[in-house]
């Protein structure tokens, strides 16, 4: 357990120092400079676009946390990346998937945590254990909300308006692994009318893993549970998977009832599955090597 939490609060502690902009080798990257908002913090976000992109089409949009993350080893802080450009380059070109531009939204480092823990599950917990949760690792402050009108009410008006997109939930999508697993998972059950489907990768259940391992999830399962016959009647889609290794090996149990909760809901088995990874990990590594299965089920033709 002590070298797991040293991996999970290294990897999500760390603050964005890489300013340099990514190098992708399918497409192209363009960068907003400190993006600002008034919900939270100022980021740099990256929007990648395919190959052939061309203000004559309309482009689907997957929108990604972590987003420094996403394109190049060589400008991250352990040297790992997604290879979103390389993955999603392919997979268009060949006519496998919609086209699409991916928006990757960085992290602050520092507010990471308050940004990506759903916050309305929060006031699920016991009153003892969310005044800790907040003081001892949300800064004092939940943030997830305000980080989602950031998306909603800034962000995407913004890529809407400056690129050549459809702007419906029908090709609105979202995505991220761990934390940003979470995030997604509450950014569709908040947000159904602007977003299609998540997927959410390695998604951390714990919310924590200095405190309560089985109350916190319970409190995210009881959220879902209550967003899910919306998210039924709006056909949405929902894409769940986890490894066994290092950190990803606390997560098996915990999706095992969220899966449950699934399905006693009714949630339609094309809308949404849940993946195991033998031997997986919790790294940009194991996410890069099965990129392609959420991007298809949410966007495969």
């Amino acid at each position: 357990m002590p070298k797991i939490m040293v991996t999970l609060l290294l990897w999500a502690g760390f603050a964005p120092v890489f300013a340099q902009i990514p190098q992708v080798s399918q497409g192209q990257l363009q960068r907003l400079e400190n993006f600002s908002s008034q919900y939270v913090q100022a980021r740099y976000v990256d929007i990648w676009l395919p190959p052939g992109y061309s203000n004559t089409q309309r482009y689907a949009v997957l929108y990604m946390h972590d987003g420094q993350m996403l394109f190049d080893s060589s400008t991250t802080w352990n040297k790992q990346e997604w290879g979103v450009d390389e993955i999603l380059g392919p997979l268009q070109t060949e006519g496998k998937m919609v086209p699409c531009i991916v928006v990757g939204m960085w992290n602050t480092g520092a507010t990471r945590h308050a940004e990506y823990f759903p916050q309305k599950p929060q006031q699920l917990l016991p009153k003892v254990l969310r005044d800790s949760l907040q003081a001892l690792e949300l800064k004092g402050q939940a943030q997830a909300d305000a980080y989602l009108k950031f998306i909603v009410r800034e962000l995407k008006p913004f890529i809407d308006k400056n690129f050549s997109v459809h702007t419906d939930a029908a090709h609105t999508f979202v995505m991220g692994s761990s934390m940003g697993g979470l995030i997604s998972m509450y950014a569709l059950a908040e947000y159904p009318q602007v977003f299609g489907g998540a997927g959410c990768l390695s998604t951390h259940w714990p919310g924590s893993i200095t405190r309560s391992p089985h109350i916190i999830p319970e409190a995210f399962n009881r959220y879902l549970a209550q967003k899910l016959p919306k998210l039924i009647k709006m056909k949405r889609k929902i894409y769940f998977d986890y490894g066994t290794a290092t950190l990803d090996s606390l997560y098996p149990p915990l999706q095992a009832r969220i899966d449950e909760t699934m399905r006693q809901a009714g949630f339609p088995a094309a809308q949404w599955t849940s993946r195991k990874f033998e031997g997986e990990d919790h790294s940009e590594r194991a996410w890069r090597k099965r990129l392609t299965i959420p991007v298809l089920f949410l966007m495969g033709i």
